[in-house]
């Protein structure tokens, strides 16, 4: 790594304090591992000082929302309650604010309409001719915008194929677009009338908000939140491919282990949550800040950490792999991140967070004994507050799946718990009590009848906190074996 390079890192901010090839990022199947000598990582969490001797350990985040029950995780289960059936490969699920509607997104390139019978027959909005299939492409998120009873606004990322600015040797364009449907379609009691509802969005106006491109097909994260002060956070993975290496991956800092998007916050976006302002232009706080030769489409809150600093105004926090999904509860941000061959971890996200990938995996050292503890400057990793190794017992897999907070007595015991998945579902889900101190506890969660289905994709609430699951039955994100059932108490 050259001298301009290092110097642009310390400046970064990093003093400011998205699944992988063994992995799937919810739809691919488990295949081996990617390391080139088979061997993995050590799994030691190395408590090694940097370059600078600082010795301070990572820090672990508490969460702020601790009004909530504390769940009962003494040998916990649950039951599922059929939603809806007939998805490709449902992702994200999505309940706007204001009003009683709930959407599902499918992978495949549309978004559908829940109602208490089921799907509706036509799809909400349908991007299918819009959306770049293969790998770990599609439709991989939305979020309503707080205000969508009034202004209908609905925002999504998917791939696309290569835009302008895209190299020509990069998988494809990530990206993030503002949809605007109907808020309060004339519904009906028959499905045919509700049918011609939802298809009158099939090419609704959209926006493009941002682009980004992509090297690989894989890690591509996708998760969309609006937070409670109204600004939308991105998920981003760190480009593809393994080892965060490779065609796309800049160089950073750590020279012991090559690599990467993760750790750098000057060249790209990739390996990070970013947090804009949609209802704003011109980036940083309306200024006349230009992306190219045009206005920026949207606003960077002034107190993003890198404002002012070297680096990306629009970074929140980085150092991640392959966030697949996230979700608030209150002012917590929670962040399941897919590790690569060894361990797969759940954050809380903060201010200007550094997550460590690819110095660590988890809490642990990527690819040799021992690795610093903090950055160059001496800032401290941020350590998940919960994690799980691939080989294990009851509590093991290959790709977490971000869940939610329950906070609805229909979960039974589990009301407090926050709630996630590895995407090789084996019939058990797991839970962790966020009122607990950091680390957690990881407690996996019975499904009754074992009827959830062989891989779980994400999760969602609705506007009264009932808990959802989406689930499929293949791995290739295909087919019409997706499912939605609602969590309810055995």
């Amino acid at each position: 790594m050259d001298s301009r390079r290092r110097r642009q890192f310390l400046r970064a901010g990093f003093a400011a304090g998205l699944a992988s090839l063994a992995g799937c990022a919810g739809v691919e199947a488990p295949q081996s591992g990617d390391d080139s000598d088979g061997s993995g990582q050590s799994a030691t969490r190395s408590e090694t000082s940097d370059s600078s001797g600082d010795e301070r350990p990572p820090r672990i985040p508490t969460p702020t929302e601790t009004d909530s029950p504390r769940p009962d995780l003494t040998d916990p289960s649950v039951a599922l309650e059929p939603v809806a059936t007939g998805f490709a490969a449902p992702l994200d699920f999505v309940a706007p604010a204001g009003t009683d509607r709930r959407f599902v997104v499918d992978r495949d390139g549309r978004i559908w309409e829940l109602t208490d019978g089921g799907r509706r027959d036509a799809p909400l909005v349908d991007l299918s001719e819009r959306v770049l299939l293969g790998g770990e492409r599609g439709l991989l998120g939305a979020a309503a915008h707080p205000d969508f009873s009034e202004n209908g606004r609905l925002y999504v990322r998917y791939s696309a194929e290569s835009r302008e600015g895209t190299p020509s040797n990069f998988s494809h364009t990530a990206v993030l677009a503002e949809l605007t449907v109907d808020p309060d379609p004339a519904v009906a009691d028959a499905d045919s009338a509700v049918a011609d509802a939802g298809a009158a969005e099939d090419d609704p106006d959209e926006r493009t908000v941002l682009e980004v491109p992509q090297p690989q097909s894989n890690h591509n994260a996708g998760a969309l939140a609006f937070g409670p002060e109204g600004y939308l956070y991105v998920a981003f993975g760190d480009g593809g491919g393994g080892n965060d290496v490779g065609t796309g991956h800049v160089d950073d800092w750590y020279d012991a282990v090559d690599g990467g998007n993760g750790q750098d916050v000057t060249e790209n976006l990739l390996g990070s949550v970013l947090r804009i302002d949609v209802d704003g232009r011109g980036g940083v706080a309306g200024s006349s800040a230009t992306a190219g030769d045009d206005e920026k489409p949207y606003a960077i809150p002034e107190d993003n950490p890198l404002v002012g600093r070297e680096g990306l105004d629009e970074q929140y926090a980085w150092g991640f792999r392959n966030p697949w999904r996230l979700s608030f509860h209150g002012r917590d941000c929670y962040v399941a991140d897919v590790g690569q061959n060894a361990w797969e971890e759940l954050n809380l996200l903060e201010r200007g967070g550094n997550y460590g990938w690819n110095v660590r995996e988890g809490a642990h050292c990527f690819r040799t004994d021992e690795c610093p503890t903090t950055t160059p400057n001496g800032e401290p990793f941020v350590d998940p507050v919960a994690e799980y190794p691939h080989d294990g017992e009851d509590v093991s897999g290959v790709s977490i799946i971000g869940g939610v907070v329950a906070a609805d007595d229909s979960v039974g015991a589990l009301r407090g718990a926050y709630v996630f998945a590895d995407f090789v579902a084996r019939g058990r889900l797991f839970a962790v009590d966020p009122g607990s101190t950091p680390p957690w506890d990881i407690v996996p969660v019975d499904v009754a009848d074992d009827d959830l289905g062989r891989f779980v994709l994400g999760f969602g609430r609705d506007q009264r906190g009932d808990v959802y699951v989406l689930t499929t039955e293949e791995s290739d994100g295909g087919g019409e074996t997706g499912s939605v059932a609602r969590l309810v108490s055995p």
